[in-house]
């Protein structure tokens, strides 16, 4: 599963830690992600981020 990259603050989503404080489980694919979930940093929106490059 990819990383995706907050465009506005550098947070990284990384699937296999999900985001539990926010109550996204480990192994959660960013495409799984509710729709309203935002940046835990910064708090904009998923159509914030950007897939991580290999």
């Amino acid at each position: 599963m990819k990383k995706y990259v907050c465009d506005v603050c550098g947070y990284v989503y990384d699937p296999e830690v999900g985001d539990p404080d926010n109550g996204i489980e480990p192994g959660t694919a960013f495409e799984d992600l509710p729709d309203d979930w935002v940046c835990p940093v910064c708090g904009v929106g998923k159509d914030e981020f950007s897939a991580e490059e290999d």
